[in-house]
């Protein structure tokens, strides 16, 4: 599962979980993702069955957060974090071997760090996430939304 702040474009966390995902599965990779941040007040997921299992939705209820569906079929929906999953993919995961989940999980949270503060982006203006909108960000903190899914 990877975690993206959506207006900063930041790489939140990642989840991951060896086996079959299920609503429990779900729920814990969320919470392991979003441990030394705030809380989103939106989160945007996908129509997976995960994601509408009654676990997740109490999670969800419990942390107060607000969850907007996509359109099904859709991965227009969300664009960002669909580009995001591939970037990660084509630059990291492509490139490197690992023999577990721990192994897994640090290797992406480096990749989390170099993405936030060193790579640039075009969209942002040729800025890093960390770099940018960090003012805008602030003003816009009652609209945080965070979008998790699934790959």
């Amino acid at each position: 599962m990877v975690v993206m702040d959506v207006f900063t474009r930041r790489i939140i966390g990642f989840g991951v979980e060896r086996g079959d995902i299920d609503g429990v599965a779900v729920c814990r990779m969320f919470n392991h993702a979003l441990v030394k941040h705030t809380l989103p007040k939106y989160v945007s997921t996908d129509n997976d069955p995960p994601f509408r299992f009654h676990r997740w939705l109490a999670n969800l209820r419990i942390v107060g957060i607000n969850e907007i569906k996509t359109v099904p079929f859709v991965p227009r929906s969300h664009p960002f974090v669909e580009r995001l999953i591939g970037t990660v993919r084509r630059e990291h995961l492509e490139h490197l071997f690992f023999w577990n989940g721990p192994d897994l999980e640090q290797k992406l949270l480096a990749y989390r760090d170099y993405y936030n503060q060193h790579r640039c982006h075009t969209g942002l203006s040729d800025d890093t996430p960390n770099g940018y909108g960090t003012e805008k960000a602030e003003r816009h903190e009652d609209r945080r939304a965070v979008t998790a899914l699934l790959r």
